[in-house]
């Protein structure tokens, strides 16, 4: 099990950046998958990003491709830049952890509590 923490949310005026960042602990951080899924108030989870074992191999959604960047580091910490934000990318986001990479919220067995990430237009 791997217990993960996230950061780094808030209020941004649209055309603004954030950067979100997932302290994961337990287990060997290095050999989970790493994605950022999210849930817009009154919707679904839905999948953002995600970075495979080694952080080379990342996939995104097509709605935040280009805007949104997933890298992690060897201090166990996993991150999500976001660019260009739209009034739309106003979710809660949540950081999880697999062992096999996927878009499905069902592949990924360890969760964060979420950061709330507002954007004002």
């Amino acid at each position: 099990q791997v217990q993960l923490v996230e950061s780094g949310g808030g209020l941004v005026q649209a055309g603004g950046s954030l950067r979100l960042s997932c302290a994961a602990s337990g287990r060997t951080f290095s050999s989970y998958v790493m994605a950022w899924f999210r849930q817009p108030p009154g919707k679904e989870r839905e999948f953002v990003a995600a970075a495979g074992w080694s952080g080379g191999d990342t996939y995104y959604a097509d709605s935040v491709k280009g805007r949104f960047t997933i890298f992690r580091d060897n201090a166990n910490t996993v991150y999500l830049q976001m660019n260009s934000l739209k009034p739309d990318d106003t979710a809660v986001y949540y950081c999880a952890a697999s062992r096999l990479i996927g878009s499905s919220a069902t592949r990924y067995s360890d969760w964060g509590q979420g950061t709330q990430v507002t954007v004002s237009s």
